[in-house]
């Protein structure tokens, strides 16, 4: 296990934007979303001043995908459409794009996999707040690229031991390190200004039974984490497949139909996001 206390693990984490190996534009994107001040107009005019980022989120916003083919023009109009959390969470993930292929092989597809399933389970769930869904499923392991940039060599140990050992990266983490990719991963929600539910649900997306004040949108993240696994769609740090917490499953009552069905639509949707997040 690393020497670090909590409390000086935590100091690092939320200074980790500092790092060398962090792109310039991640850290301007940080410092822009953690200004509690900030609002959609000024986010939306830091997009439009960067070609490459108004791009990206066109192109997201105008997938067949996301719900909206082709019906958004310019970045303020899918500011006002997708509100202040969701833009957030899409700038963060446009973002980390590129670090999270270069730090895991499959991290970054897991994590799109993940937000693409937490997306279509909370629709067929009927929850209002979906986008808000989406972007914790995208976020939920951004817990383990700062494990990765700040002890590269202690967190390859911890894969290697997790698959000789038969655990989770998620058990073998708590072996290392004196907590986990989840919670370093809701201290950087906290940073950036969140709300609390989508803390909670990055948080506790492998104990989805701790999840008090957003108790189904964990369990759709929970359950979307073991989907891809199960699928084998992208790596999240171990071959193996969790068991689906009893509490979550049932919460969510998804029939054997809707899970089939929830499965074919992930398929296609990846297939669209990838090559939006690649050109």
């Amino acid at each position: 296990m690393i020497n670090i206390s909590i409390r000086d693990l935590r100091r690092r984490v939320e200074g980790i934007i500092g790092l060398p190996t962090i792109p310039s534009t991640l850290r301007q994107i940080s410092r822009v979303i953690g200004d509690p001040s900030i609002s959609l107009k000024e986010i939306g005019e830091f997009i439009s001043n960067d070609p490459a980022l108004t791009s990206k989120v066109l192109k997201i916003v105008n997938s067949a995908a996301y719900g909206f083919p082709g019906r958004i023009s310019s970045v303020s109009h899918a500011t006002v459409l997708l509100g202040l959390n969701v833009i957030k969470g899409l700038l963060i993930g446009v973002s980390v794009f590129e670090l999270m292929q270069n730090t895991m092989c499959g991290l970054w597809e897991h994590s799109l996999g993940c937000a693409v399933a937490s997306r279509l389970i909370a629709k067929k769930k009927g929850l209002e707040g979906y986008e808000d869904v989406y972007v914790a499923g995208l976020l939920h392991d951004i817990g383990k690229l700062v494990l990765i940039l700040e002890f590269p060599k202690e967190y390859e140990q911890a894969m290697e031991e997790a698959e000789i050992k038969g655990i989770t990266i998620f058990e073998a983490e708590e072996e290392h390190f004196v907590t986990n990719h989840a919670v370093i991963g809701s201290w950087l929600a906290e940073k950036w200004l969140f709300p609390y539910n989508m803390i909670e649900v990055i948080r506790y997306h492998h104990k989805p039974y701790l999840s008090k004040s957003a108790s189904i949108e964990t369990a759709i993240v929970h359950l979307s984490d073991i989907l891809l696994r199960a699928e084998g769609l992208g790596f999240a740090g171990d071959p193996f497949v969790p068991v689906v917490s009893p509490v979550a499953f049932e919460a969510l009552h998804l029939s054997k139909m809707d899970l089939r069905e929830i499965l074919e639509e992930m398929r296609d949707s990846m297939e669209i996001k990838e090559e939006l997040f690649l050109s």
